[in-house]
């Protein structure tokens, strides 16, 4: 079977799945072709990538928009033509609507719709286009449902995406998830015991330029991007309300802007931001809690790993975050510092319940499926159009 992915720019969790369906579909013996963006495509180092955008035709070529013709004639070339992400799925119900012979036609939706998007000053939907315009949220919802209901499948990575899918007219939406290959990883090493993580956060803060001293104090952790969907001053206005001793730590990269704007109300408060890290789950392994303050998350590959590792995993009730974690951790309303802070105290004065979170977070992580099982439905899918 030919599968081509089309994918808009990424350089998170959209892209670290695809990166790993395109590899575990070849292994399958599937051929795979990959159709993005250049920056996408640096960014997960795939060589072998089609260039979508930016367009290079001559001075008068807009230079975000896609190559339309070469969109077209690779969907007439493959079996399945899989999109991710809103965009994508619109750019390609397009050129899959004018490929001959006409392949089938899936989308997988990662996000919720954005509540507001930048616009092209007549307000159309930018169709050439695969980054974010603004435009009124009716004509989102209006132009997606056009092209949800053209695909033969329509998948959600949580089961409010899939909601959506139905209600925006998609003839068959169901629920796939998205798991972390650190899972697995994760899974086969045992919890670290209270003298490794204190010696893990010396290792780590002490090359960080975080004190001896405050790394002898409990580690909550978040491992987020700095962007505005993760509410991070939520967490800082959490920092500021706890009464616990414990050194808070954001590791991820992002929006510069923003992080400059957090750096200035970290005054007087137990809170470092480490910046992008190579070996995140040496992190998991060095903290006590784990904390995600995002607006919306679908099931959150962080939370996955954070879970498997047998972390208590504090986390807002949104989106695909409270069927994932379950009674394995504490959900907190969506912009609640009060509340953030509050479960965290509660966590580290509790050695019981941290015991406890921790066994049923790594036995609910035991029975999510692997990214190789997951690669097989998605060639049932492709097939058949049923999960098996």
């Amino acid at each position: 079977m030919r599968v081509l992915m089309v994918l808009g720019d990424s350089t998170g969790g959209i892209g670290a799945h695809v990166d790993r369906l395109t590899r575990d579909l070849r292994a399958l013996g599937h051929e795979v072709v990959l159709a993005t963006s250049a920056a996408t495509a640096a960014t997960f180092g795939w060589p072998d990538a089609q260039q979508l955008w930016p367009v290079h035709r001559g001075l008068s070529a807009p230079r975000g928009l896609v190559d339309w013709h070469l969109l077209k004639n690779l969907s007439g070339t493959v079996d399945v033509v899989h999109a991710h992400g809103h965009q994508a799925a619109v750019v390609a119900a397009v050129a899959v609507s004018r490929a001959r012979p006409r392949p089938r036609f899936v989308v997988s939706l990662h996000n919720s719709l954005p509540g507001r998007v930048a616009d092209r000053p007549d307000g159309r939907m930018p169709l050439g286009s695969l980054r974010a315009h603004t435009v009124v949220p009716r004509a989102v919802r209006s132009v997606l449902g056009w092209a949800l209901r053209r695909a033969a499948l329509v998948t959600g990575a949580s089961d409010d995406l899939v909601a959506l899918a139905r209600g925006l007219g998609a003839r068959r939406a169901e629920l796939a998830t998205v798991a972390s290959p650190a899972v697995p990883r994760l899974l086969a090493v045992p919890v670290t015991t209270p003298a490794e993580r204190r010696a893990a956060r010396q290792v780590l803060g002490g090359a960080r330029g975080i004190p001896a001293s405050a790394c002898d104090l409990p580690l909550v952790l978040t491992v987020a991007r700095i962007a505005p969907q993760k509410d991070l001053p939520t967490l800082v206005a959490a920092v500021r309300s706890s009464h616990g001793p414990a050194r808070w730590v954001v590791v991820g990269g992002g929006d510069e802007r923003l992080r400059a704007s957090l750096e200035s109300e970290l005054s007087g408060i137990p809170l470092d931001l480490v910046g992008a890290q190579p070996d995140v789950e040496a992190w998991l392994r060095a903290a006590d809690v784990f904390v995600l303050t995002s607006r919306w998350e679908a099931r959150a590959l962080v939370v996955q790993e954070a879970m498997a590792a047998g972390l208590p995993v504090v986390a807002t009730r949104t989106g695909g975050l409270p069927g994932l974690i379950g009674e394995a951790g504490v959900l907190v309303p969506v912009g609640d510092s009060r509340a953030v802070a509050d479960a965290v105290d509660r966590l580290l004065g509790d050695e019981g319940l941290r015991r406890r979170l921790s066994s049923e977070a790594r036995a609910r992580a035991a029975t999510w499926a692997s990214p190789e099982q997951e690669a097989r439905r998605w060639v049932a899918r492709y097939t058949a159009g049923a999960t098996p």
